[in-house]
Order: C-alpha cells, then structure tokens, then sequence
C-alpha cells in the first residue's frame, strides 16, 4: 500500500480502541493504523519490549501516548485486567480488535491434543472471554467488533488442521455474535488474510528457508501473485471499525489477493 494511503480512510478521533495481539504482526499495524487515524488505543501483547515498540510508533503516528498492558489473553485474570484497566483509564470502548492468535503445523496424524488444545485457547477462547467482558462497554457506546480470522476459515489446507478448524470457530463466532448484537446496534465483523508478510508462520515452525519458498509459492497460491503487506489487512480494520461501514456486520472479507476464490486445476 502507498505511504500516506490511509488518508482515504475515514476518522477514529475520539473513538476508543483495545487491540490485542498489539506486540507484533497484523495487531501491531492496525495499532499504529488507529493512531494515525485519530483513535485513542489500549495495546495487549505478551512481548512487554515489542509491545513498547508498537506504543512508539503510535505515539509518533498520532500525537497520543496508547495505554499499554502486557498480559497474556489466555490468562483468564489477565484478560479481566487488560480490559477493566483499559476502560478505567478511557472511560469507554468504541471498538475491540481481536488480532492475538498463533499458527501450528500438523495433520490428524501429527497434531497432539496439547497443540490442538493450545491452539483452540489462543484462536478462540481468549477470543470468546475477553469479548465477553467487552461487550457491555460496546454496547453502552453501540461500538464494533473486528476479529482476525484466516483465509483458513474460509478454506481447507493440509498440515493445519487445527489452524483451520480455530479460525473456522473465529468465523461462525462473529457471525453468531453480529446476530447477537445486531439489536444493540454492536457490529461484529472479521478480516480473513491471506499470506501476510509477518513473524507468526516463522513461529509456527517454518525456518527461514522454508518460508522464503512459503512466500515464492503464493506466486501460484493467491491470485494477485504476491503474499499480502500488513496495512492491507490494517487499513480494512480501519474501515470495518470506521463509520463508514455503518450498515456492514456479520460478514468475512477476504484480504488474500483472490486465494479464497481459487481452486486447482
């Protein structure tokens, strides 16, 4: 995306933002997105010096200073903190990002239920709690909901069973939860990315070799023959968080460059 590109999309002043997974990746940008956009954020992430990285750059981006919680989404009484700390310190919440999430290689024959049960806590759980506890505050300001989810809800790949089948939940999730609140006028939205260049297939296993062949192969894997850039999938965040897309709840947008569309031949 150009640089400067996200003057096209509209204003957050004023709106009041949690984002978890804040310390790295796709929850990092759409942070320093907000910021940039005018938005007040509350960052999470587990990573205390990352997550300090990410409030720089708001800082820099936005004029304002984010307020910062290191804590782990999975932690049930961390969850509790990051979200009474963030609104205690904002006095409302107009939108929550949910960008925290983790990717595990393996099929049915080499995923242990250790993984399967890591992977489901992190991708759905944490997803559902901290929701949980959000929702009456976004219903007091009649906010929305934006949740990371994967093209991996939307399609099935071999060697990531439990990938697919977590974001698969993130997915019926929001469309559940868009149903929901939709009386409350709260709006429940995902992003499905593609390949996006980030950390997070590295720390699912992948060496640096095999993720440079990973990025080589969406060449034939996405249609737009290229992996995706962070503020591709951020600058949609934006707008499904935005005014703008006002009448727009239960729906998954595909940020993959066509992947979602295809099949082989």
């Amino acid at each position: 995306m150009a640089e400067g590109s996200s003057t096209g999309l509209a204003r957050l002043d004023g709106k009041v933002a949690l984002i978890t997974g804040a310390s790295s990746g796709i929850g990092a940008g759409t942070a320093t997105m907000f910021s940039k956009l005018g938005a007040l954020v509350a960052i999470t992430g587990r990573n205390a010096e990352n997550l300090q990285k990410t409030a720089d750059e708001c800082e820099k981006l936005g004029n304002k200073k984010p307020f910062c919680v290191v804590g782990d989404v999975c932690i049930e009484e961390d969850v509790k903190r990051i979200v009474d700390s963030s609104v205690k310190h904002y006095g409302r919440l107009d939108i929550l990002v949910n960008s925290a999430g983790i990717v595990e290689l393996g099929s049915i024959e080499t995923t242990s239920l250790e993984q399967f049960d890591t992977l489901m806590n992190t991708n759905v759980r944490s997803m559902y709690h901290i929701t949980m506890l959000c929702t009456p505050h976004l219903v007091a300001t009649k906010g929305s909901i934006v949740n990371v989810s994967s093209v991996n809800g939307m399609r099935s790949f071999p060697n990531v069973l439990a990938y697919c089948m977590s974001k698969s939940a993130v997915d019926q999730f929001t469309r559940c939860c868009a149903l929901d609140l939709a009386p409350k006028q709260v709006r429940v939205n995902s992003v499905n990315p593609g390949v996006i260049i980030t950390e997070i297939h590295k720390r699912g296993g992948l060496d640096e070799e095999a993720y440079q062949k990973f990025l080589e192969r969406t060449k034939f894997t996405h249609a737009l023959g290229r992996p995706g850039q962070v503020d591709e999938v951020s600058a949609t965040i934006a707008f499904l968080a935005s005014d703008n897309a006002s009448f727009i709840t239960g729906a998954q947008i595909p940020i993959d460059g066509g992947r979602h569309a295809m099949c082989p031949r």
